[in-house]
């Protein structure tokens, strides 16, 4: 269940760009992050990251509850590696990470991670990692069983009314192999939304699937974001579905180069999109 949100310095906001959205507390502040991976066989090292800073005192402030955000830049250029650590799937070399009120950066143990992760993260990727002997259903409710805070009626409750809400309500006893990518991709984000996350993170969940089902699953998650207050952290190389953000990060070479803001969030329009692509070919 998501936490209540607590009482916070705003002082910084006054110089945030106004939007025509309410959003809430940081829920993301990164202090001075890098990240360098060894290279196994040699005494050579790679920094993927650069002293990320994402705080009150930056001009890439805090991420907070409710904003949809959307990761940009070219390849290598340090996304995935950062959603990774947001994700506590991977550590920073050097910085600090608060996330949900929480400074993560010196926790050590996998099991509280595992905890927070299951608790308060959710995720989806390109590849959908659905269990190919498992329903829909029973890819949706697996989260909740391995949480162990609701009940069996309740786990099957919750699980059908979030494959109702992506709309999945006649498809909840097929096989992923039965399902198509859309499909699939929605089971995935019901997958990531069935212990209330805080927090969603995504990587290229559109990357994969064609211009129909790609403004299918950014309407979703335009309307998760905007009536679960669930903040998004996306990773994209669309330029396209950028509209959907409420801010846009760019990285390069492991830094952040600028930033832009939506006043508001645009969904697209398929025929229009449509058309628009169709012209840009000509």
């Amino acid at each position: 269940m998501a936490s209540e949100p607590k009482d916070y310095d705003n002082s910084w906001t006054y110089r945030v760009p106004q939007i025509h959205k309410e959003l809430g507390e940081p829920v993301i502040t990164i202090r001075h992050l890098s990240k360098t991976y060894s290279i196994p066989g040699t005494d050579e090292s790679v920094k993927a990251l650069h002293d990320i800073h994402l705080a009150p005192d930056s001009e890439f402030y805090p991420i907070r509850r409710g904003e949809f955000i959307i990761l940009r830049g070219p390849s290598g250029g340090g996304k995935t590696t950062l959603l990774n650590i947001l994700g506590t799937i991977d550590t920073a070399t050097s910085g600090t990470v608060e996330l949900l009120g929480e400074e993560i950066s010196e926790i050590s143990s996998d099991a509280y991670l595992s905890g927070l992760r299951l608790r308060r993260i959710g995720f989806v990727f390109q590849t959908f990692n659905l269990l190919g002997t498992m329903s829909a259903f029973e890819n949706v409710e697996l989260p909740m069983t391995i949480q162990g805070k609701l009940g069996h009626s309740q786990r099957q409750e919750r699980a059908l009314m979030l494959l109702e809400t992506v709309g999945l309500q006649d498809r909840i006893a097929h096989l992923p192999s039965e399902l198509s990518g859309g499909e699939q991709q929605r089971v995935t984000i019901a997958r990531a939304l069935s212990n209330d996350p805080d927090i969603l993170l995504l990587d290229e969940p559109t990357g994969d699937l064609d211009t129909a089902n790609t403004i299918d699953i950014m309407n979703l998650l335009l309307r998760i974001n905007r009536e679960k207050k669930t903040t998004c952290v996306m990773v994209t190389h669309n330029p396209d579905v950028e509209c959907y953000a409420d801010r846009l990060l760019y990285l390069e070479d492991g830094r952040f180069v600028k930033q832009a803001v939506n006043k508001v969030q645009t969904p697209l329009i398929l025929e229009e999109y449509q058309e628009y692509l169709r012209k840009k070919d000509e």
